[in-house]
């Protein structure tokens, strides 16, 4: 009677065998792809206080030729008067930040009416030109003191905005006169050991020396294996 059940049996310890092995394979390759993911090396390029007739354009230009998108936190003062860099901002698939309407700390900071208007004022400049909602913000000069900030930050995301901050600078506010070479020294050292970087830069009309700098840096990073990737509302880096 007990050889009737033997293939039986066997049919079912070959297709536990199979199971057991095919599953593993799964998980493995599973785990193989997670581990990648988590591996990858990722840089947001982000540029502050534009737009600038000339600076921005040749930003905008490198940018479109090595193939980049960027995040570019608007002061809304200087958008009014070169309405069409702005556009090509949106136009060529880079992000729109908030950053301020006159990036005149004293003002911002004076009071909280202050700050919302300030808020209000460069979203509405930003979506009345480039027609579309901002949804990042950037505080003019990093912020205000620690004391006020907690209260700001709660006020901007009941607002509906994301606050993006850096952990790397190209230099091009702290180095007084630095050059090109300089700016890109100065990314690869501050951004040393960071799987996720997002870097401070600046466009500016006196930031010329960032434009220049630029194709060095991404191809610095290029070659160093990291990603290029754009800001979103809920895209989030993860920040060492």
């Amino acid at each position: 009677m007990r050889k009737k059940f033997l293939p039986v049996a066997l049919l079912f310890g070959i297709g536990f065998l199979l199971f057991a092995v095919c599953g593993g394979v799964r998980m493995a390759e599973h785990a193989a792809v997670f581990a990648q993911t988590e591996e990858q090396k990722t840089i947001y390029l982000t540029f502050d206080d534009g737009p600038s007739t000339v600076v921005t354009n040749r930003i905008l230009d490198t940018l479109r030729r090595e193939r980049v998108r960027a995040t570019f936190f608007i002061v809304s003062d200087r958008a009014l008067t070169r309405r069409e860099t702005l556009r090509r901002i949106a136009e060529e698939g880079h992000a729109i930040g908030i950053h301020s309407a006159s990036h005149d700390y004293g003002k911002i900071y004076s009071s909280d009416a202050a700050f919302a208007a300030d808020v209000d004022e460069c979203a509405r400049v930003i979506e009345e030109i480039a027609g579309v909602r901002p949804r990042l913000y950037r505080f003019p000069g990093g912020g205000p003191n620690k004391e006020e900030r907690e209260q700001k930050e709660l006020f901007i995301r009941e607002r509906g905005y994301r606050i993006v901050s850096w952990n790397a600078v190209c230099g091009d506010e702290e180095i007084p006169y630095a050059d090109a070479a300089t700016l890109v020294r100065q990314s690869i050292a501050t951004s040393k050991g960071k799987r996720s970087v997002v870097l401070l830069m600046h466009d500016s009309a006196h930031h010329a020396a960032t434009a220049d700098a630029l194709p060095a840096i991404i191809g610095y990073f290029r070659e160093q294996g990291y990603e290029f990737r754009l800001f979103s509302e809920s895209l989030a880096p993860v920040l060492p």
